[in-house]
């Protein structure tokens, strides 16, 4: 399998990531509907190799590949008669504590490298 052919394999099976997929469909109720809005990050890499390793003489192949996807909600989308407008989802005590914790984290290995 070359490795346009891996990489395009892969994009296949990780294009089923979306919205949809992760947080469900649009919910109608009492005069409203909600589309949840999410961000989406799709990473995907491939390699393949011929030819043996040194002078070993063997005949060497290989190939190879990984992907992913990640989705975080961002918010939704709320549309009643009156309106429409978007409500953001944010946690700023949680930003605030990861931050904290990269801040302690890395001070933590500075000293351990000094050592």
């Amino acid at each position: 399998m070359s490795s346009l052919a891996i990489l395009q394999s892969l994009r296949e099976s990780i294009v089923t990531a979306n919205v949809k997929a992760v947080f469900g469909e649009p919910i109608a109720a009492q005069g409203k509907t909600v589309i949840p809005v999410a961000k989406v990050i799709y990473g995907y890499g491939g390699g393949s190799g011929t030819g043996g390793a040194g002078n070993s003489g063997s005949r060497g192949e290989g190939g190879g590949g990984g992907g992913g996807a990640i989705a975080m909600p961002v918010g939704v989308v709320e549309i009643s008669d009156q309106q429409t407008r978007f409500v953001p989802i944010n946690d700023r005590k949680k930003l605030l504590g990861a931050i904290a914790m990269g801040i302690a984290i890395g001070r933590c290995l500075g000293w351990l490298r000094r050592r």
